[in-house]
């Protein structure tokens, strides 16, 4: 069964921008300069009636085509984080809930890919990239441990569907981490990428506004990987970030484990639709060994071939571990 890239379509306009994020070259600890947190659950817990607090239809009709994770709140659900600020260089604690149209935390929701929750947090200039699968308390409270390794301003995802919507939604918030800044652009990669001794190759490139192909292909020691490991339901895992203002892109391979047409490796094949014109950055889990694995590709999504080029010189991004859910997951 193939199946292409779902953008989650979002009701109102574009939010954050890319250079917001880098107006301060140092991030303090004060806490004084923080909102209480009785205006911080206002916010977050805004009266649905109120089209501006859930960016519902009364809020951006025609805007049905932008690309996810730009909001906070959307379609009478909003996105609740219990606390914004942190500090950096130490693994954190983030808690937060997903809010209702009736003012309280949902605690029904379907799963997808295996789970009900799927949460991704990244720094604004994409240096960094962690999926995380936190859990959910009966009080709607979901719960993870972030590694924030650099002071600067981080983007929280969560992609979810509740319990009987039509489709899910991906709802963005910010997360400032205190401490020194050294804010620098996305780092240049090729079409090739080695994290922990495996390559990962990209072929195709993103097209704006229409779908294009896109095949990952991982090799090990010169060799194709040909028993790749089902991960969240397939053999790769694809997340695409947009440079500027992180618009988030959930995308799923074509095809999947088991359906006498996908094969477990080398190549991992997708379809995925760029939303716009610039600069990307994609990142793919793909499981081997037991391991959860990421690579991190910058591209650049262009009108044609003569400007879409591609940097020549690849790069070796760093590779951390940590144990999710009794699994290694490296970046």
């Amino acid at each position: 069964m193939n199946t292409a890239l779902k953008v989650t379509a979002f009701a109102a306009g574009l939010a954050t921008v890319f250079g917001a994020s880098y107006g301060i070259g140092y991030a303090t600890g004060d806490t004084s300069t923080r909102p209480s947190a009785a205006g911080h659950a206002a916010h977050a817990s805004a009266a649905p009636s109120d089209p501006a607090s859930q960016g519902g239809d009364g809020a951006s009709t025609g805007a049905d085509h932008l690309p996810g994770g730009l909001q906070i709140s959307e379609r009478g659900y909003t996105l609740s984080l219990d606390d914004a600020y942190v500090t950096a260089g130490a693994p954190i604690d983030l808690r937060f809930r997903i809010i209702g149209a009736d003012g309280k935390p949902v605690t029904a929701y379907r799963p997808a890919h295996g789970k009900e929750l799927h949460l991704v947090v990244a720094p604004r200039d994409l240096s960094t990239f962690q999926h995380l699968h936190p859990t959910r308390a009966a009080d709607g409270t979901w719960r993870a441990t972030a590694a924030l390794p650099a002071a600067g301003e981080y983007r929280v995802f969560t992609d979810f569907t509740p319990a009987g919507a039509s489709q899910g939604l991906t709802l963005g918030a910010d997360l400032h981490a205190a401490g020194h800044l050294r804010p620098a652009p996305p780092a240049e990669t090729g079409r090739t990428v080695t994290v922990d001794g495996y390559r990962v190759t990209l072929t195709g490139d993103l097209a704006p506004g229409r779908p294009t192909r896109l095949s990952l292909a991982v090799t090990r020691g010169g060799k194709p990987v040909t028993d790749l490991q089902p991960y969240l339901g397939a053999y790769g895992h694809l997340v695409a970030l947009r440079a500027g203002d992180l618009a988030y892109l959930h995308v799923h391979p074509d095809g999947e484990p088991g359906d006498s047409g996908t094969a477990p490796g080398p190549d991992i094949a997708f379809t995925t639709t760029a939303p716009s014109r610039g600069g990307y950055r994609l990142f793919l889990d793909f499981r081997h060994g037991g391991v959860v694995r990421t690579a991190a590709f910058t591209v650049t999504a262009a009108d044609g071939p003569e400007d879409a080029a591609t940097p020549s010189t690849p790069s070796t991004p760093s590779a951390s571990a940590s144990a999710e859910h009794g699994e290694d997951h490296r970046h």
